[in-house]
């Protein structure tokens, strides 16, 4: 019982830090990166599909990122749906692909992007300790209904504030990191 909560906990606590990761990573930081296009969904023979699915993703550079369709009757539905999604970036369209130069960021807006990193990293922190609440709720009903006794519950809210700690310790790191990304110039 006490082991099966305290991986249920980890296993959360993995997500939420993973989930983070991933909204980090479409954060623009003044390079070129595909995570960029993640949410961008094109309407494709009735379906609406990610831009990755129906065209070849590619950045030759860390300032530039190249869109090619397989169906070249897609461009300008792919243009589209560049602007709409307002990432800051303007498609530059030439009849066989699209081309998305991505300007460097100024210092001010470099500083915005860090904020929100933080507010991300924040959320994710916050999402850690809820989980940490609800395992040790947990932990205490079982021991209420006597299926683990004090020792084994005090044993295990320490496990769920040591696994806490780690993956509060991991997203201060993954902040660190995105930082340090986004203030190089």
């Amino acid at each position: 019982m006490l082991e099966k909560i305290v991986h249920e906990a980890e296993e959360k606590m993995k997500k939420a830090v993973e989930f983070t990761r991933q909204e980090l990573a479409k954060l623009r930081t003044g390079k070129a990166t595909l995570a960029l296009l993640d949410d961008i969904r094109i309407d494709y023979y009735g379906q609406k599909l990610p831009v990755a699915q129906v065209a070849t993703l590619n950045t030759p550079d860390a300032h530039l990122i190249t869109i090619q369709p397989w169906d070249k009757s897609i461009l300008a539905e792919i243009e589209k749906a560049i602007q709409a999604a307002n990432i800051g970036l303007n498609p530059a369209n030439d009849g066989t692909m699209i081309r998305l130069p991505v300007p460097p960021l100024t210092e001010e807006r470099r500083k915005e992007i860090v904020k929100i990193a933080k507010k991300f990293i924040e959320d994710g922190k916050i999402s850690v300790r809820n989980i940490r609440r609800d395992s040790n709720e947990h932990l205490k009903k079982a021991e209420k209904d006597e299926h683990v006794s004090e020792d084994e519950r005090k044993r295990g809210e320490a496990e769920v504030q040591k696994l806490t700690d780690k993956y509060v310790k991991a997203l201060d790191d993954l902040f660190a990191a995105k930082e340090k990304e986004i203030m190089e110039v």
